[in-house]
């Protein structure tokens, strides 16, 4: 039967436990071969281990510190206990992709060294920024969460990178709104210390109208013109000429008086409104919150992930045995097809 397969026409696929069995001998000793040379190549010798460490961390809903915890009608979705959601979530992969975070890390570690790269190189800062690319890894869980996993030869810098990169996930993002925060409360404080002043100064000249005898234009003249008829009745001359002087005043100053008091009190209003921007815009501006929810903190790994050992040794057997069968028979079917042709 062998010979059949040997001499055949062709090498067919209903053969073919005949034609392993034929070539059992150099199959075996190409995955014996195989097999050593991955568990040799997959030791720490040639491929460096590595570990894993991860953070999962949830984002915030609110940005602003003054609505979630001063503003009226809050919202649910201003609730600062509340978690993100897939907006919020996307924000923070940018965050923690941006080059604030990532020059950070690797000035803080000094992953040029750590890396092993050639500091004299051309291409040293896109092997380095490479390097960290597939070394530092950021994806949102099925959960909404957001997952920073870290691999490096040594776990403890693997996990003190995971854990600092969340915590320079707050620093970064509370910087950027503060930049904005800063400028909003400085319009927002000098327009109230304007309107401030502009009160204080409507303010003083109703202090002086008063010290004129102007206190309250309307009743004031109701009542001393009540009086005046009293006075006109009875003919007290002293008296009829106290209050004619008293409505001259008022006829004086009772104009500017009644302008002040009603633009005062639109101005005090807008000044109640103006103040309320004003604390929340400085509270904005000076006061930071927490902008994720630690889920997981990264620690230090006691066992390699990476390289998973056992699957690169079956991989390289199994694609060793492959390539020999397929290389055996087209040896074969080559042999057989030149015997064929010498027969002819």
């Amino acid at each position: 039967m062998i010979d059949k397969v040997k001499g055949g026409e062709d090498f067919e696929s209903t053969n073919f436990i005949i034609f392993l069995h034929h070539w059992r001998k150099p199959l075996i000793i190409i995955s014996i071969i195989a097999f050593v040379f991955s568990i040799i190549f997959s030791s720490p010798f040639f491929i460096t281990p590595k570990y894993k460490s991860k953070v999962i961390m949830f984002p915030t809903s609110t940005n602003s510190i003054s609505k979630a915890l001063l503003a009226e009608n809050v919202g649910e979705k201003q609730d600062i206990l509340q978690f993100g959601e897939d907006e919020q979530a996307e924000q923070m992969l940018q965050i923690l992709s941006s080059n604030k975070i990532q020059d950070r890390i690797i000035e803080k570690y000094n992953l040029m060294e750590h890396y092993e790269i050639d500091k004299n190189s051309k291409y040293k800062n896109t092997k380095l920024y490479r390097a960290y690319e597939n070394n530092v890894t950021f994806r949102r869980t099925e959960y909404m969460a957001v997952q920073i996993t870290v691999l490096d030869k040594d776990p403890k810098i693997a996990s003190a990178m995971a854990n600092d990169i969340a915590e320079l996930m707050d620093s970064t993002k509370n910087a950027m709104q503060k930049e904005r925060a800063i400028r909003a409360f400085r319009i927002v404080e000098s327009e109230y210390v304007k309107l401030k002043e502009e009160v204080q100064q409507k303010e003083d000249s109703l202090t002086s109208l008063r010290k004129l005898g102007v206190h309250d234009y309307e009743s004031q003249v109701e009542m001393i013109n009540q009086q005046l008829a009293i006075e006109l009745a009875k003919g007290n001359r002293s008296g009829i000429t106290a209050l004619e002087n008293k409505l001259e005043i008022l006829a004086k100053y009772g104009g500017p008086y009644v302008s002040l008091r009603d633009a005062l009190e639109h101005e005090k209003k807008q000044l109640s409104e103006i103040k309320t921007k004003y604390e929340e815009a400085k509270i904005d501006a000076t006061e930071v919150l927490p902008q994720k929810f630690i889920v997981n903190s990264a620690y230090e790994a006691e066992k390699k992930s990476y390289p998973i050992r056992w699957i690169i040794v079956i991989i390289s057997t199994l694609s060793a045995f492959i390539l020999g069968v397929i290389v055996l028979a087209v040896l074969d079917s080559l042999a057989s097809y030149n015997k064929k042709k010498r027969l002819k």
